[in-house]
């Protein structure tokens, strides 16, 4: 059965195929008890990871929904200790085994990508993250922190040395819409991934501070970060990976810069993440 890292896929298998597979794994695991915490974050990965694909590929969601229906029902119809499920936890255990050692991963989206490093660190460090330049402006938005902790930052370098006040993480309102707002196909620029205002909710950043140098852009001196809340991210990984997310940064006289970043397999990377800290 394979888990969460390329190197395990099946390459005869469809998206679909791998996310029931392993969502089928991920609630069997659930209810017999067969992994540890650290194989089942893997799962959760992976599982994250082949929806991302499958949505990508033109799944639609109500099909996506109807495979983990599907995969729950056949878990609940199988015996714990049957044969196959022995079997398929020893696979599973077997392959993780080499997946654990994985400490960095890079999950490519339509426009952008993220990368994960989920390795020890006494200093701050980017944990999951997606560069962004807007303007003569750049930034990087992800998950930084020390060791397995992490928080969901934006930092950006100014070229002309402005100083925003505030910062505040838009997103689409899964509230006030039946889906993703997208146009113009996958490779369209971001912008056009984020619906209107009327149909979008925002996160403030709950701090400001200057940036830790390890956490800068590349060749930048100097810059600022802002800290999100909780509720952000995991807001983040409950989107559409197709779909965009902007950041803007505010100035006095209400002036706003704007940067976009792509959803992608933000939620896979999350759950990979979490592997470092077990």
């Amino acid at each position: 059965m394979a888990l969460a890292a390329p190197t395990f896929a099946h390459a005869a298998m469809s998206a679909t195929d791998i996310y029931l597979e392993r969502t089928l794994l991920t609630v069997l695991g659930e209810r017999c008890g067969l992994f540890t915490p650290g194989v089942s974050a893997a799962l959760a990965a992976g599982a994250a990871q082949a929806r991302g694909a499958a949505l990508r590929a033109g799944t639609e969601t109500r099909t996506l929904r109807a495979i983990e229906y599907e995969a729950r029902n056949r878990a609940a119809r199988i015996a714990c200790a049957s044969a196959p499920v022995t079997e398929a936890a020893q696979r599973v255990q077997s392959a993780f085994e080499g997946y654990s050692r994985v400490t960095r991963m890079t999950y490519r989206g339509d426009v952008s990508g993220w990368r994960a490093d989920r390795g020890q660190s006494r200093t701050a460090r980017w944990r999951l993250a997606q560069d962004a330049v807007f303007g003569s402006n750049r930034m990087i938005f992800g998950l930084a922190g020390r060791d397995a902790t992490s928080a969901l930052v934006a930092v950006a370098d100014f070229a002309d040395n402005q100083t925003p006040y505030a910062a505040r993480l838009v997103m689409r309102d899964a509230t006030r819409t039946v889906g993703p707002y997208l146009l113009g196909g996958a490779t369209a620029a971001l912008s056009q991934k984020l619906p209107p205002a009327s149909a979008t909710r925002g996160f403030l950043a709950e701090a400001r501070s200057g940036a830790e140098a390890e956490l800068l852009p590349k060749g930048a001196a100097d810059g600022w970060a802002f800290r999100f809340p909780a509720a952000a991210a995991q807001a983040l990984a409950e989107l559409d990976p197709r779909e965009a997310v902007a950041i803007e940064f505010m100035f006095p006289g209400e002036r706003v810069r704007r940067a976009y970043v792509e959803v992608g397999d933000f939620a896979a990377g999350k759950a990979f993440l979490t592997l470092a800290a077990r």
